[in-house]
């Protein structure tokens, strides 16, 4: 089955890229290797914004890091024309809006990992960092960056 024919399964349509809100670019490709700009967790178009430990529950949290997978999907399309195109999901760098006593970062980010790793298969069995941070912009609850290697 391919990456299109899992995500229609799912009922999942891929979004276009959002212009970057700074000065960076929404992706850079050098050789073979696709880095990706950090996409913020979004719902209803807005920035979904909430500290976990505090406004928002790890399960909540775990939503809104697939809803930022989904964002990273669509941007990896724009890049390649071709999902079928990326080799391997390399690494995902997750930052969670948390309190500082809040210590479940790695589970929200699980929210990424599982969705792509459903969508590409073991090629989307990724190294992961996971970090609680004291703000991410916009106050939004999740922010994730993206390796991707390309065929």
């Amino acid at each position: 089955m391919s990456v299109y024919e899992k995500l229609s399964a799912l009922g999942i349509s891929l979004p276009p890229v959002t212009p970057p809100a700074a000065a960076f670019l929404p992706f850079v490709r050098t050789g073979n290797l696709l880095f990706v700009s950090g996409h913020i967790a979004k719902k209803d178009g807005q920035p979904w914004a909430g500290k976990l430990g505090a406004d928002l529950t790890t399960a909540q949290g775990k939503e809104a890091a697939k809803e930022v997978a989904i964002q990273l999907m669509g941007t990896l399309h724009a890049a390649t024309g071709d999902l079928n195109q990326i080799a391997r999901i390399v690494k995902l760098l997750v930052l969670v809006n948390s309190t500082p006593t809040f210590t479940e970062e790695h589970l929200v980010a699980n929210g990424a990992s599982e969705l792509l790793g459903e969508i590409f298969g073991a090629p989307g069995k990724h190294a992961r960092s996971a970090f609680g941070v004291a703000q991410i912009p916009l106050g939004a609850c999740v922010e994730i960056e993206l390796i991707a290697e390309l065929r």
